[in-house]
């Protein structure tokens, strides 16, 4: 069995976006793919599901 490193990195995908958590407690959020609609952007430190909110209200005011 081998061991996981430290620095192993999850995310979340969500609605076309990635939701990677950040060493400082931030969330990076990215589109999974091209044509971006909406740039990269990082959300302050909560939940995950705060953050999703945060993605649907963006994506809300894109429209």
């Amino acid at each position: 069995m081998t061991a996981l490193p430290e620095t192993q990195r999850w995310v979340v995908r969500y609605r076309g976006f990635v939701l990677i958590p950040q060493a400082d407690l931030t969330w990076l959020v990215r589109p999974e793919r091209s044509p971006l609609c909406m740039l990269p952007f990082r959300a302050p430190a909560s939940s995950v599901d705060d953050v999703k909110a945060l993605v649907d209200w963006r994506l809300k005011q894109a429209a």
